[in-house]
């Protein structure tokens, strides 16, 4: 995708996602059983990569390390996340200029040094520039483990299509004018989203380069909903879920299924029994999307069906969660399915009993 506007940080895309536990081997039986697979450990440090298509997963074991710090205040959860850009140097000292904070990340003898900026509840932000197969990071820092594929395909998750921030109220501004100013994200999408019983507003920002979309989500002013219980459960503000982009979503949530991971039940009948009357001849085979659970969202209009399929998993990581996506022309965030999404995650809240409905 060409650059949609101004790319002064020469941004290219998620190079990868870190992650961190307080305690041990609860990542890495998540991420196998999600399709990943250990490809590379660290020359030096604690520090394993997982691989499914072009997503990279950094599991950090490291003691006493930025990514134990993070995990010991909010539990297993992304910890950082690192942009490609084409010069890193560049793009770290023009990030300083700009006000961000750098994060010192130390480096033992002969291993890179990662620039870093201090990011969402203080995780940082690395700007990777070497990412070529052969001259990548991993090919520096780490050791591809002999016999594995370094890309293997797993359930056919391909890419991190966007990865979706929670702030406390009144943050939401704050946080778009980080992104704006250090990297300038535009918002593209708005959204107010007001369940049954609790509400949301939600603001999509994507890159220049359009590879890299943070929606930031904050509770609305009726409260007790799912932005503030994260906010609780994580204990503080970060990531909530990741979304991943496949060619075949029915296919990739079979072989999740198979695997048993965890998946948001399917809304309602009339959701489906709806979808002709919203998007007259979207040609999708409503039965198999209705027995997984998927939805669809986009348009129909002029005869050309633009559309977007996605399912949510559970809550995985504490409060932490992932998203499942095709899209078939559509580059939304499934704008039309939110408010079937919200009542789904509140029918879960009212079942946990973290959501109390009067009689």
């Amino acid at each position: 995708m060409t650059d949609l506007f101004e790319n002064p940080m020469g941004l290219m895309g998620f190079e990868f996602v870190e992650f961190a536990s307080p305690t041990p081997n609860v990542l890495e039986p998540l991420f196998e059983q999600m399709g990943f697979t250990l490809v590379a450990r660290h020359r030096s440090k604690d520090v394993v990569l997982y691989r499914q298509g072009e997503v990279n997963f950094i599991v950090n074991r490291e003691p006493h390390s930025q990514a134990a710090y993070f995990a010991a205040e909010h539990g297993p959860s992304a910890c950082g996340m690192a942009f490609r850009v084409r010069d890193s140097h560049k793009a770290y000292a023009r990030a300083l200029e700009l006000g961000a904070q750098p994060v010192d990340i130390p480096t033992g003898p002969m291993e890179l040094r990662l620039p870093a900026i201090k990011g969402i509840g203080g995780a940082p932000i690395y700007l990777i520039d070497r990412f070529e197969d052969g001259k990548s990071i991993y090919d520096i820092d780490f050791e591809f483990i002999d016999g594995v594929d370094r890309h293997p395909v797993g359930h056919g998750l391909k890419l991190i299509d966007h990865l979706t921030h929670n702030v406390y109220r009144g943050r939401m501004a704050f946080w778009a004018g980080f992104y704006e100013k250090l990297f300038n994200f535009r918002e593209i999408r708005y959204f107010d989203i007001q369940g049954e019983y609790t509400g949301l507003t939600s603001k999509a920002m994507t890159a220049p380069d359009g590879k890299i979309r943070i929606p930031l989500n904050e509770e609305s002013k009726k409260g007790s909903g799912q932005i503030e219980e994260f906010l609780m459960a994580f204990n503080g503000e970060g990531i909530q879920h990741i979304a991943f982009l496949c060619d075949s979503l029915i296919d990739t949530i079979d072989r999740l299924q198979m695997a048993g991971v965890p998946l948001m039940t399917a809304p309602n009948d009339y959701y489906y029994q709806g979808l002709e009357a919203r998007l007259p001849g979207h040609g999708q085979p409503v039965e198999q999307l209705q027995s997984r659970g998927i939805l669809l969202d986009g348009t129909t209009e002029g005869g050309k069906p633009r559309l977007l399929l996605q399912i949510f998993s559970k809550t995985l990581l504490g409060p932490v969660f992932f998203e499942f996506i095709q899209r078939k022309g559509d580059e939304g965030f499934g704008e039309g399915n939110f408010k079937a999404l919200f009542e789904s995650l509140e029918r879960d809240q009212i079942q946990r009993g973290t959501l109390k409905v009067e009689a």
